[in-house]
């Protein structure tokens, strides 16, 4: 396995892991201080903030498989990836807050502590020399 598949894996465990219990944290706030519905919400936001990071993941995996025949379609890849991850945040959150009619306050909390937690993995992985 090529180290930087394995570097990528790595951080993506650590990122479920702390974007699933800083999901689960606001949604318990969010039941002591409120209700239900809106614990449901930061949950979902937090959810939402999830699916963006396993696409990435994905993505980058894809990316780099592509690389190797042409670095130019793997930047392409990239690239892709990143519109595509912009679309499914704002169709998640628009069924959420839309069709759903989740508590948006909650919803926007629950999503900016997970996408919170995924810069934070990031940060303290990355190179000193980047930092």
């Amino acid at each position: 396995m090529d180290i930087a598949i394995h570097q990528v894996q790595a951080k993506a465990r650590k990122v479920v892991v702390l974007q699933l219990i800083i999901a689960a944290l606001s949604a318990a706030i969010f039941a002591i201080m409120d209700n239900g519905w809106s614990a449901l919400s930061a949950f979902y936001g937090g959810c939402t903030s999830l699916a963006v990071s396993w696409m990435l993941r994905r993505g980058v995996l894809k990316a780099n498989e592509i690389a190797r025949d042409d670095p130019r379609r793997g930047m392409t890849a990239l690239y892709v990836g990143a519109v595509q991850r912009f679309v499914l945040v704002l169709a998640l959150l628009g069924l959420g807050l839309g069709l759903l009619e989740m508590a948006p306050l909650a919803t926007v909390i629950g999503f900016g502590g997970a996408q919170l937690a995924y810069a934070v993995v990031m940060r303290n992985s990355a190179h000193p020399a980047s930092r």
